[in-house]
């Protein structure tokens, strides 16, 4: 994994390349209305925190948190471009995401997994919490946690 880059986002140039690759996987790729995908915490003076992976040819992965109730962080809009899948990139992303959250002082992260990732979700610790699985712009989901 040295070749890929993990960027904290500090400026709106920054901001604009991660939600680049997450319209390009929600919007493009997997249907989800625009609408739903960016919202304000999409914006530089929100509370959120967000990361981006770097290749050496491009932008391959972006992600955020937010807060979320009893001090956790939620890990959201977690995207991989198609053409970097396979090469351990989620789990690069997630680690960025995770480190940032505990620097933020979070000590426990939440997630909404779309079902056909929590297989991936459980080998980084993350476990699903009781609940029926439920839908999210037309995607089945399960609601996950760990301790960060």
């Amino acid at each position: 994994m040295k070749n890929f880059k993990i960027v904290t986002i500090e400026n709106e140039s920054q901001l604009q390349r991660c939600l680049a690759v997450r319209r390009e996987v929600f919007v493009e790729e997997q249907q989800v209305p625009e609408e739903l995908e960016v919202d304000s915490y999409d914006r530089m003076d929100s509370t959120a925190g967000h990361v981006l992976v770097e290749a050496p040819d491009g932008d391959a992965a972006a992600g955020r948190f937010t807060p979320y109730q009893d001090g956790a962080a939620k890990m959201q809009r977690v995207a991989v471009r198609s053409a970097y899948r396979g090469q351990g990139l989620g789990r690069v992303l997630m680690d960025g995401l995770e480190d940032e959250a505990r620097s933020a002082g979070y000590e426990r992260a939440i997630l909404d997994s779309q079902c056909h990732a929590e297989g991936f979700y459980h080998s980084l610790g993350y476990r699903t919490l009781p609940g029926e699985p439920f839908y999210d712009a037309g995607i089945l989901h399960v609601r996950m946690e760990k301790e960060l």
